[in-house]
């Protein structure tokens, strides 16, 4: 199982490279990875069907919250994976005759489909409830990147959206609801929960799995389009056909019915199951059917009708019977077949015809009858005419349900119900048919394209199935029998205990579910006849009668609350963010100490006797921190807060954490860096300032929020009952990790997970920093502009160009530039006056040597001070000088590779070391000590986890550069298109803007 899901991942990888070789004949070659995996389905028959019913396997994942990759294919899931990997490999094939060869985008397309299935098939074989709802978001993101597909329309993108939203809130519920199941029963393993589900539903917890049970049906029912949630679906119309035959008929509006399949048989009998799923139920069924029947677009039609067999579905598998379980997973492989077949057909006549509108088809029949006939079989197979899959699993429905009725008043009900469904199931049947094919009268024939039989063949294979399924349904029986007998014991109108399941079977003889059904006909002809009237009849019914009508106006009204709040809230005053911001986080702490009432910890110092020299720099932090309040100009403002963070550092130092100390130090160089090049662009003066009352209100509020802090802190230190675990990291460190420094084997061993996601956090700050400066590209190509092309110094620095003034300087340059092999371009690039020969020959001096600085911190980094971490600030740093020698040319000189490429290589490169122990057997970022001897090194002893540090420098060092070429070399390319404005402004023109926003940079500089 495992190996198809990487099968699945791992061609979906590389699929926009088929198509860019092959086109879009790359979805053959797609579909043969389902194809193949449905042949590995088939081989397993035999081991699902054994004594053991079911074939299971599992890797630890995260052993400490009980984390599994947890993997289990019984008789539900081997028949639910049918349905997955079949459709999903025919679908493929469609696919690859529906899009045009010039269709863009086909490669994500077809990645993502492929994604889907194997995520689908995931969804149904995993055994961990925390693992089913990973895949369960995962088919939510694919379905919304499937939907808007077409994103150049806006129903495409509005559609994906609503989809998604919908579908998401669900899933949040579903989350919380399998939180509490999972924590009820002391395990997340599916099939040992549903082991213990009778004491759970009676035990002392019976009432919080009776609301946790209610919490998953919410996912269950707004993943499978139930009322009140129905109405993304047919929205969701606006995807290409294949993903509408595929998400919206066989895979994805399936996992909440097959969700709640798995969950009935321990789960049936709780107390708000029946009410939900019967009702709800039902009334997506009659609500799909009426609103069918008023459609005019073929697409639509199908669509309402899937909504009406998705509610007819979760009744038939949430009944809680032998006969309905059964009966529902037969219902569930015929909908499968029958709804992609006409979906499939739906595109083909779109294709060929341009149109799918029931009032502009006419006479396609003639134009094509094979197609015709394969509509057909999948129409009467829906509408539940006999020979067919379609009536062979609706029987066993109806029996079911007269079984059912027996039961008292609201049995009787729900049978009459699902009879009147059923009447307008046969009737928008019918209305399919004839508006997709019937010649109609004053309608000019619709021009149709011949079809080709390599288009016709996935529907065509299906409506085969269908007409095989319904002759010999003896196979699909023995299929579905172990499902249905885990109710024989429990459910209440199985009759006495260990009742078996009735059997699937094309004629059971004269019952009354067959007398419902000839009722059902006649009634649906009725209906299709007189579809005049019937239209006129729904035309009488309020138009505010719409579901997704009320979702926009509820998404309105959201959107009119949160402006309203927003322009009450950002006034774009900083300040009046901060007194929001900081009230709050000193208010809220504050009260909750004082209400405690928990008296300080003894043994309190103001000043370390063992390190004076504390009170030193404290004295420092607190001088810069005021001279950084009290300055008027922002450089002096920006220097002293880098006084408070240098004084930090050293504080680190005394108290013996060097690693802190160096990495606090070249954090606050890097920042201060990116400060002052950001303030090019601003004005010297800090002119605005607040006075007055405010000054007042700001001192208070920075006070009270220092000091709150101070005690917050004080009491959470004396406030430790445990022992800390930090004690056990030197043991930690040395034996698990095999390094000395605690502080590095913690971030790249112990606490991997918390790097990784802070360097993940690191390359998206990166790329906020980009596209906030970047509109296209991040910047790694250099723009030439025309005074540097022209090497024009006199335009550079604004002299007459025939003066002797801008005839030295070229001179100078010449001269400048006249060096072989020049190292540092500034000669090249930069005016005289803008270069300082002593700054480029440090940087000669020092740029190699922080280089391999860096690289000795990277790899001393795991039993000295260093690491990853602080290599990569160091390397970065060393960029930043020669960008400070040399200019933006010089930086692109240094870093050919871009900032992008490195946040990409060190993020891949961290995952990596990751996945490959997991792959060899072990867990995710497990390390291995590997101890070896080598000429001239001697002993060496290398851990494994050094790949992942090296990952975190690459990511540091992307970040630094993208910052650099953001702040720096953006803004440096800004300040020459205003040069070369200032040149074509006349003399007697006022100076233009960014003239004076250059002079005031070159002023603070």
């Amino acid at each position: 199982m495992i190996t198809v899901l990487a099968v699945h991942f791992a061609v979906a990888a590389v699929a926009p490279f088929l198509f860019r070789v092959w086109g879009r004949s790359a979805f053959y070659a797609l579909a043969a990875v389902p194809a193949g995996s449905f042949l590995w389905l088939l081989l397993q028959h035999g081991a699902v069907y054994s004594e053991s019913g079911a074939v299971a396997g599992v890797i630890p994942w995260i052993p400490g919250l009980k984390l599994d990759l947890a993997f289990r294919m019984d008789a539900l899931a081997w028949v639910m994976s049918l349905l997955v990997l079949g459709i999903g490999s025919l679908v493929l094939v469609y696919c690859a005759r529906y899009f045009k060869k010039k269709d863009e985008n086909l490669g994500g397309f077809g990645a993502q489909l492929l994604a889907f299935a194997g995520v689908m098939f995931g969804l149904v074989v995993a055994d961990d409830l925390l693992l089913l709802f990973i895949f369960w978001e995962l088919t939510t993101i694919l379905s919304y990147l499937l939907i808007g597909f077409a994103r150049t329309r806006l129903a495409a993108r509005r559609s994906a959206l609503q989809a998604l939203m919908v579908t998401t809130a669900g899933g949040l519920a579903m989350l919380v609801g399998l939180v509490m199941l999972g924590f009820s029963a002391g395990t997340y393993r599916i099939s040992a929960i549903l082991a213990q589900a009778s004491t759970l539903i009676t035990g002392p917890s019976a009432d919080v799995v009776a609301v946790a049970v209610v919490l998953i049906l919410v996912g269950a029912i707004s993943k499978s389009a139930l009322v009140p949630f129905h109405f993304w679906l047919p929205g969701a119309m606006a995807a290409p056909t294949p993903v509408s035959a595929y998400l919206h008929a066989a895979a994805m509006v399936k996992a909440g019915i097959y969700l709640v399949a798995r969950l009935a048989p321990g789960f049936s009998e709780t107390s708000y199951w029946q009410p939900i799923v019967l009702g709800l139920g039902l009334a997506t069924m009659l609500v799909g059917g009426y609103r069918a029947l008023r459609q005019t677009d073929i697409k639509l039609i199908l669509a309402y009708g899937t909504v009406s067999q998705l509610g007819f579905l979760t009744m038939v598998v949430g009944l809680g019977t032998p006969d309905a379980a059964l009966a529902g997973l037969a219902m569930l492989l015929a909908h499968g077949l029958f709804k992609a077949t006409l979906f499939l057909v739906v595109g083909i006549i779109d294709h060929q015809s341009g149109t799918r509108d029931v009032r502009k088809l006419s006479g396609v029949f003639r134009s094509s009858r094979a197609l015709a006939i394969v509509a057909g079989v999948g129409a009467a197979s829906m509408a539940g005419v006999p020979l067919l899959a379609g009536f062979v699993a609706k029987e066993s429905v109806l029996e079911a349900f007269v079984h059912h009725a027996q039961s008292g008043p609201w049995g009787a009900a729900v049978l009459a119900g699902i009879v009147l469904g059923s009447i307008l199931t046969f009737a928008y049947s019918a209305r399919f048919m004839w508006g997709a094919f019937a010649a109609k009268p004053g309608v000019a024939p619709t021009p149709f394209k011949a079809v080709r039989p390599s288009f016709l063949a996935a529907p065509a294979l299906l409506s085969v199935l269908s007409i095989a399924y319904g002759l010999w349904p003896a196979p699909v029986d023995t299929w579905i029998q172990p499902y249905a007998a885990l109710f024989a014991s429990t459910a209440p109108d199985a009759g006495t205990p260990g009742e078996q399941a009735g059997h699937l079977a094309l004629w059971h003889g004269l019952t009354p579910a067959l007398g419902l059904t000839a009722l059902t006909f006649a009634l649906g002809l009725a209906m299709h006849f007189g579809r005049t009237a019937v239209a006129r009849a729904q035309d009488l019914v309020p138009g505010w009668l719409d579901a997704d009508r009320a979702y926009q106006l509820t998404i309105g009204a959201l959107d009119d609350t949160a402006v309203w709040i927003t322009g009450r809230t950002q006034r774009g005053s900083l300040y009046f963010y901060l007194a929001v911001i900081l009230s709050m986080a000193f208010a809220l702490p504050l009260t909750v100490m004082l209400l405690a009432g928990k008296p300080l910890p003894e043994n309190l110092y103001f000043i370390d006797p063992y390190s004076p020299l504390q009170a030193v720099v404290g004295a420092g932090i607190v001088i810069g921190a005021l001279a950084a309040v009290k300055a008027n100009k922002r450089f002096l403002a920006v220097l002293m807060v880098s006084v408070t963070g240098y004084g930090i550092a050293l504080m680190f130092a005394l108290q013996g954490a060097p690693d802190l100390a160096l990495t606090q130090m070249l954090v606050e160089t890097i920042i201060l860096v990116a400060f002052v090049l950001g303030m090019r662009s601003l004005p010297a003066e800090l002119r605005d300032r607040t006075g007055g009352k405010y000054r007042v209100v700001r001192v208070v509020i920075g006070l009270a929020f220092g000091t709150t802090m101070i005690f917050a802190a004080i009491y959470a230190m004396g406030a430790r009952v445990a022992v800390p675990v930090s004690l056990e990291f030197p043991r930690l460190a040395y034996e698990g990790g095999g390094g000395l420094n605690i502080v590095n084997v913690t971030l790249v061993d112990i606490r991997a997970w918390d790097t990784f996601g802070e360097i993940a956090v690191l390359a998206l700050a990166a790329t906020g920093v980009a596209s906030l400066i970047f509109v296209r590209g991040r910047g790694d190509r250099i723009k030439v502009s025309a005074t540097v092309a022209e090497g024009s110094v006199g335009r550079q620095v604004g002299v007459d160009p025939g003066s002797r003034e801008a005839a030295a300087l070229a001179i100078s340059r010449k001269f400048a530039a006249s060096t072989r092999d020049a190292w540092i371009v500034a000669g090249r690039t930069l005016a005289p006056e803008r270069r300082s020969i002593i700054f480029e020959v440090v940087t000669r001096l020092i740029f190699h040597t922080l280089i391999i600085f860096s690289l000795y911190l990277l790899l001393a980094g795991h039993n000295l001070p260093g690491g990853g971490f602080a290599g990569g600030l160091t390397a970065g740093l060393a960029l930043a000088i020669r960008y400070l020698a040399g200019g933006r040319f010089e930086l692109r000189e240094a870093t050919p590779v871009g900032a992008g490429t490195l946040l990409g290589i060190g993020l891949a490169t961290a995952a990596a070391s990751g996945v490959v122990p997991l792959l060899l057997g072990g867990q995710v970022f497990q390390s291995a000590i590997i101890e070896l001897w080598l000429p001239v090194f001697g002993d060496i002893k290398f851990v494994t986890s050094t790949v992942f540090d090296i990952g975190v420098y690459t990511v540091v060092i992307g970040l630094v550069l993208d910052v650099l070429r953001s702040l720096g070399g953006k803004i440096d390319e800004h300040f020459e298109e205003d040069a070369e404005a200032d040149e074509e402004t006349p003399a007697s023109e006022p100076e233009p803007v960014g003239a004076a926003v250059e002079t005031t940079a070159k002023g603070q500089g």
